[in-house]
Order: structure tokens, then sequence, then C-alpha cells
């Protein structure tokens, strides 16, 4: 009967992590960052998700540690983290998501398939160097995972959504891009928003078995 209450804790520290962006109170936003994946894979696994599906978020995790280390090698083994992530949820979606049928995949590939070559091109030039082939390749499995979650429904359309545009925001930053006020909390309410979705949508496929999942 505890079950349903544990989801506080995951929201709670998002909620104080976005408040202390908004704020300003760096220390406190470093603090508990590294805190919101462990605790929303946690929460999966109360809920029966599977193992891998922990193992995704975790991944996660250490990409947003990584990431607010600083330094060039940093940010490349944190966006290595979060592909090994997304190859976690590529394997999670063809194991409990929908099956595509016929030809009705092909239109969103086209579009997502442009999506990142179009966001690719307007980045390139002003990309350091050293990161623009690293920053494309992770951009395209980012975008495959995105179009992969397609098939775990409409929450997991969203996550990978989600997940695109908090990258896409990241790397605008790292072009040096006119940026909104107070970037990081536009990039961390978009990245939760999208771990949180494809979390549901995985443990909902997987629920549903092969009946509701096509698998």
């Amino acid at each position: 009967m505890r079950a349903p209450r544990r989801p506080r804790l995951a929201v709670a520290a998002a909620g104080v992590h976005l408040g202390a962006l908004l704020t300003g109170a760096a220390p406190v936003a470093r603090a508990t960052k590294p805190a919101l994946m462990p605790l929303l894979a946690e929460y999966v696994l109360v809920r029966g998700g599977p193992p891998l599906l922990a193992v995704a978020l975790l991944l996660g995790c250490a990409g947003d540690v990584l990431l607010q280390t600083g330094g060039e090698t940093a940010f490349l083994l944190g966006m290595g983290a979060f592909a090994a992530g997304h190859l976690c949820y590529l394997g999670l979606f063809a194991r409990h998501g929908t099956r595509p049928r016929g030809r009705s995949g092909r239109l969103p590939a086209a579009g997502y398939a442009a999506a990142w070559a179009g966001t690719t091109g307007l980045l390139w030039s002003g990309l350091p160097g050293r990161l623009r082939v690293p920053v494309a390749a992770y951009g395209l499995l980012l975008t495959a995972m995105a179009y992969g979650a397609r098939r775990t429904g409409r929450r997991g359309a969203a996550g990978g959504a989600l997940f695109l545009l908090s990258d896409a925001l990241i790397a605008s930053a790292l072009a040096d891009w006119p940026q909104a006020p107070v970037p990081q909390f536009w990039i961390m309410l978009t990245y939760l928003g999208a771990q949180a979705l494809l979390a549901d949508a995985v443990v909902r496929a997987r629920a549903a078995g092969p009946a509701g999942a096509g698998a």
C-alpha cells in the first residue's frame, strides 16, 4: 500500500531542484541533481518496471553528474552515458512496444530524420570543432530513440519529443545561440518530463503484456 506514495520523493526532489535553478541556489541544484534519476528508477522498480529501465535511468544519472562537472572530456563522457541509456530504451521499446504496421511509420520516420538533419545543419558551424561529429552522432541516436518511443503510445512519444527538445537546448548553448532566461531550468524541466514520461510508458506497456504491447 505504500508504493503509490513513493513518487512523491521523486516529485519533491525534482521540485526542489527546479526551484533552486529558478532562484539561483546553485549549491542546492548541484546537490539534488544526482538524486533525481535514482529516485525515479526506484519508483519504476516498485511499480514492476523492467530492470533495464532502471539501468537506462541510472545511466541518465551518470550523464547528469558528468555534465555538471564541466569540461569537454566530462561532456563527451556524459553524452556517452546518455547514448548508452538511449540504447537501453531502444531495447525496451522493441521488447515491450507495439510492432510497426505496414508503411504507417515511414512518414513519421522521414519527419524525425528531417528534424535531425535540419537541427544538425543549423548548429554545425557554431559547435566547437571537436564536438561536431560526436554531437551529430549522438543526435542521430537520440532521434532514433525518440522515434522508437512512439511504439509505447502517446506518453512515450511525448517523452521522446521532450528529450529531443531538452538536448536541442543544450546543443544551442554549445553553439553559442541566444538563450532564454535561466536556460538550465528549461533544460531540466523538459529533461525530467521526458524521463518520467518514457519510464511511465515502458511500465505501462510491460504491464499490458503481449496482447497490449504487440510483443
